[in-house]
């Protein structure tokens, strides 16, 4: 049995109560990481096989016991190369270059703004260089997401750099059906709408969602950051995002109040919603892709050059944001949704698909829908799943709603008891093998315990925070 380490924040079969899923961000901070690697475990589950998820940390100590455990570390990224992501993929790098067994990444991608410009990645260029020759030390090439990250790559003098997108749109294989539910759309129709704190904030994204909200009476946001998920379900403002009012996430935007935003913990719940609406869009490119497996149509509104770049590869219909927001009657969803051309993305995907596959070839890795069973064995395992619904906004305070935070709240606070517990009589024993009173807990353990519940409890009984 082949054994491989996928880079992942769960198994796609880990059924996650919504509590302890958003304390131990299974979603490694915005669940359109869950697209891919879902998408990635079931890809990689050819007969033979095992996928066994990470849970994402780049533990470097571990080294020695992955090298004796498994075959191969298989690394799925997104937008990896960006400032803000250096010291993880620093991390990542001293993990990779203690492994003695092949490392292959999937769809790894640069981010800058839309000219494609990349002098903001100047400063991390050692960073970037050393991830990439330590992986190609271990592997026959580079994954990567688009025309632009193949070039900046390249132009650092890498030669074995494939371009093959991203594994989420290959999720069901070749097999790719996008289709125009209605001739038009009209106030009616379901309309599902996505974007970044960052759009809002600072693109004008804001404005856009706005307008769609006061002519859509049936339109969705679909949020995928942690701090979103939290104010949803905990209505927890304490992360800087929060200052974001502009977010329908946020508890003062009216869509909030209205019931009409969700956030998801698990892909499979996520597209299965997503089947039942006749258009998406926003400058979410997971969002969008989650609506595009569902057999839904979808417009990126790009904002940089990650999704820039992975739409073109796709031939995903797209518009720049900065343009929509100049002209917002252009980006009302019954023109864009009119304008959208899905040829190049059904008609090319199966090209595509075989580019990947033949990536995957390339570096010793067999995959269900060559080798397998297409993945139907994974498809039945998932329906027999009982996944969480999406995260809604927390607008009442019924018994129902209250019963599952405050029993997760009370289990925590046993949990750090117990902990606690443990700590003391350890300390007791030292103590005492000292020849020493034991010592108190040190305060740490207070702030953590203090951190972990204390947040949502006072927000639970309504007293901020």
């Amino acid at each position: 049995m082949k054994r491989i380490l996928l880079r992942s924040g769960k198994s796609p079969y880990d059924v996650v109560a919504i509590e302890e899923a958003l304390h131990r961000d299974v979603i490694a901070t915005n669940s359109g990481n869950l697209i891919f690697s879902d998408a990635a475990h079931k890809i990689l589950e050819a007969p033979g096989a095992e996928v066994v998820s990470n849970g994402i940390p780049s533990d470097v100590s571990a080294a020695a016991r992955i090298n004796e455990e498994y075959d191969a570390f298989v690394v799925p990224l997104a937008n990896a190369f960006r400032p803000s992501f250096e010291s993880a993929l620093k991390r990542m790098t001293r993990l990779i270059s203690k492994l003695r067994i092949p490392v292959v990444v999937l769809g790894v991608g640069a981010q800058t703004g839309v000219s494609y410009n990349p002098e903001r990645l100047k400063r991390m260029e050692p960073t970037v260089r050393e991830f990439c020759a330590a992986v190609l030390e271990r592997s026959a090439s580079i994954g990567v997401r688009g025309e632009f990250t193949e070039q900046y790559l390249r132009d650092m003098g890498f030669k074995d750099v494939e371009v093959i997108g991203c594994p989420s749109l290959f999720m069901y294989g070749e097999r790719l059906t996008v289709d125009k539910k209605a001739l038009e759309l009209t106030p009616q129709s379901r309309i599902a709408i996505n974007g970044s704190h960052s759009a809002v904030r600072a693109q004008g994204l804001g404005r856009i969602i706005t307008r769609t909200h006061e002519r859509y009476p049936h339109l969705r946001f679909v949020g995928q950051n942690l701090s979103d998920a939290r104010q949803l379900h905990w209505r927890d403002l304490s992360d800087p995002n929060s200052a974001v009012t502009g977010m329908p996430t946020h508890p003062d935007h009216p869509m909030f109040r209205e019931d009409k935003v969700r956030v998801y913990v698990d892909p499979f719940t996520w597209i299965n919603d997503l089947r039942s609406f006749d258009f998406s869009f926003g400058s979410r490119i997971h969002g969008n892709i989650a609506a595009l497996l569902a057999g839904t149509p979808a417009t990126v509104l790009c904002g940089d050059s990650r999704t820039l770049e992975l739409c073109r590869y796709f031939e995903i219909p797209h518009r720049r944001l900065d343009q929509a927001v100049k002209h917002p009657e252009s980006a009302d969803p019954a023109k864009l949704y009119a304008e959208a051309d899905f040829g190049g993305l059904v008609g090319g995907h199966r090209e595509r698909f075989e580019r990947f596959t033949g990536f995957l070839d390339k570096n010793g890795l067999e995959n269900t829908f060559t080798h397998g069973d297409g993945g139907a064995a994974f498809e039945e395992r998932m329906r027999t799943l009982a996944f969480p619904p999406g995260i809604r906004p927390w607008n009442d305070a019924d018994v129902a709603s209250l019963t599952s935070r405050f029993g997760w709240l009370h289990n925590r606070i046993d949990e750090l008891s117990l902990d606690n517990a443990r700590l003391e009589k350890e300390l007791g024993r030292a103590g005492a093998r000292a020849g020493k009173a034991a010592a108190a807990p040190p305060a740490s353990v207070y702030r953590r315990a203090r951190r972990a519940v204390g947040r949502p409890i006072r927000r639970a009984l309504g007293s901020g925070g």
